[in-house]
């Protein structure tokens, strides 16, 4: 049976959405760059791609990998769309992993793209209302919403809600999210982010062109102090400790990899980055969403046979700061080699592009520090979650 391999891995910078570098960058414009990319990185001839599969959310049903296929001049490779909400790209490769697995497929690039700053706005017309109402602006539910997990509100749905179950602390919460951004800031300073960053021009406010190739969302200022000064998000419930300071940001960027099956990366002289070795998804009670990162990781590692301590580094997407550290409390991870440059509180967390991102900064790192196993999970919405293993 074919070996899944990834022989290029490349993101853009992460952008502040709304507000940011990437505020008027179209997804197609992002999705056709970052494709383009991951293939030339790869050496591999645009023609020998079997397939695009790309995640994408809140983009309006376009199906931005075949579009961004045909944007490059790929006229005759097919694309599909993935949504698994936050775990989208994650789904993407693992896709992509099985099709090249399975002999179907040879060459398949994968990732995700998010452009909130560009995303379409929808509205939803109210069934039996005559004259027709709508509901506007409206955003499909990612599940059937109850008091204890809103469809919107992420920061009770998971943030919340995952604190209160594992009993985290808004001081450990804090001290998390600080330390990300630490990581995060001090891998830039490193220029750690360098190689995996694909740089792009775009036009400046002035109405000059610029490459963006920093990462934009990490606060260079933070400080437990600082954190500890943000207002909760919902006062009206008791002790409440979800803040912006330990949440996520929100986020534009894209981010892609690619893959071949090992004989075929051999028969071509392709250098092989890393293998993918096993992928898994799991789902909880919506309410319980954030706990559907611990559980994917149990499931990973019971399929591959892995123990905790055989990972050389984790990638545990800060959704919340209470995630990760649900995560690591629960399988007795080691906190120094998770989310070793950042991650979502800092880095950002650009939807459907933040699982490929994750698996493009293992990779690179695992490449630095000589090799070994790579985990990469995170929850997603309607109390889902996903994870990756890589070996480099």
């Amino acid at each position: 049976m074919p070996k899944p391999v990834i022989v290029s891995a490349v993101r853009t910078a992460i952008a502040r959405s709304f507000k940011g570098s990437l505020v008027n960058v179209a997804s197609e414009t992002l999705a056709t760059e970052i494709i383009v990319e991951a293939v030339r990185r790869s050496g591999i001839a645009p023609s020998e791609v079997d397939d695009v599969i790309l995640a994408e959310l809140n983009y309006g049903g376009g199906d931005l990998a075949r579009h961004a296929a045909v944007a490059a001049g790929w006229h005759s490779v097919p694309g599909q769309a993935v949504n698994r909400h936050c775990a989208g790209s994650l789904t993407s490769i693992a896709n992509a992993s099985a099709h090249i697995a399975s002999g179907m497929e040879r060459v398949i690039v994968a990732g995700g793209v998010q452009s909130l700053s560009t995303a379409p706005l929808m509205k939803w017309r109210v069934p039996g209302s005559d004259p027709m109402e709508f509901v506007e602006p409206w955003m499909p539910p990612s599940h059937p919403e109850t008091p204890d997990a809103p469809t919107i509100d992420m920061a009770i749905t998971v943030g919340w809600n995952t604190a209160k179950k594992v009993g985290i602390s808004r001081e450990a919460m804090d001290e998390w999210a600080l330390r990300s951004h630490q990581r995060a800031v001090a891998a830039i300073d490193a220029g750690k982010f360098v190689d995996e960053i694909l740089p792009l021009k775009v036009a400046a406010a002035d109405g000059s062109v610029v490459d963006f190739a920093v990462d934009e969302h990490p606060r260079r200022d933070s400080s437990l102090e600082r954190m500890a000064a943000l207002p909760v998000l919902h006062p009206e419930i008791e002790g409440f400790s979800i803040t912006a300071g330990n949440s996520s940001g929100i986020n534009d960027a894209a981010s892609a990899v690619a893959l071949t099956a090992d004989d075929y990366a051999i028969a071509n002289g392709l250098e092989t980055l890393a293998t993918v070795r096993s992928w898994a998804s799991t789902a909880v009670t919506p309410a319980d969403n954030g706990i559907a990162a611990v559980n994917v990781i149990g499931k990973i590692l019971d399929r591959t046979g892995l123990k905790v301590e055989d990972v050389a580094l984790w990638e545990i997407n800060e959704a919340f700061a209470s995630v990760p550290i649900a995560a690591v409390r629960a399988h007795g991870i080691d906190e120094e080699k998770v989310n070793f440059s950042g991650s979502g509180c800092s880095l950002g967390h650009p939807i459907s592009a933040s699982g490929a991102r994750q698996i493009t900064t293992l990779v690179y790192e695992l490449r630095r520090r000589g090799g070994g196993i790579g985990v990469s999970a995170m929850c997603a919405g309607g109390g889902q979650g996903g994870a990756l293993v890589i070996e480099v």
